[in-house]
């Protein structure tokens, strides 16, 4: 496949995990995505969460939340985007390719742990708005240490 292939895999499963994988042909592990996808977003009531954080009413965002679903969903989200990119032959000869996207997962699950008191100036997050700065801080720190250890190698 072409490049070009694999970043529009990549931002299909930024759409819903598991829509590149059907892309990629694979329906089974497609499938399997779309479906955890749906549990954990209702489980988390995340559907709920994004409008109330939109809305601006984090008090309401972190009442709603099920943060024992919730956390699930970066490392889910994640794998999905990284697996389809990767099947479609992104990062194809480059070490440590992955580390922007488990960075990601990790730093956004902190981000969801810390999402219903972490503060900037005063301001609560809440748990849609942190775990998307954890997921930007976590590919730049990924970006980063993958810079490094193909340096070093």
């Amino acid at each position: 496949m072409q490049r070009s292939d694999a970043f529009e895999r990549l931002l299909w499963s930024i759409a819903l995990p598991g829509f590149g994988q059907l892309l990629n042909q694979r329906f089974l592990k497609g499938l399997l995505l779309v479906v955890l996808e749906f549990v954990i977003n209702v489980q988390a009531r995340l559907n709920l969460v994004i409008v109330a954080s939109f809305q601006g009413d984090m008090t309401k965002a972190v009442d709603a939340t099920d943060y024992q679903w919730l956390m699930f969903y970066p490392c889910l989200y994640l794998f999905a985007i990284w697996d389809a990119y990767k099947d479609a032959g992104g990062g194809d000869g480059v070490k440590f390719a992955s580390l922007p996207f488990v960075f990601s997962a990790y730093i956004g699950t902190i981000g969801v742990i810390y999402s219903s008191t972490f503060r900037i100036g005063g301001a609560l997050l809440g748990p849609v708005f942190l775990p998307i700065l954890g997921l930007v801080v976590g590919a730049l720190v990924g970006q980063a240490l993958k810079r490094v250890l193909v340096k070093m190698m």
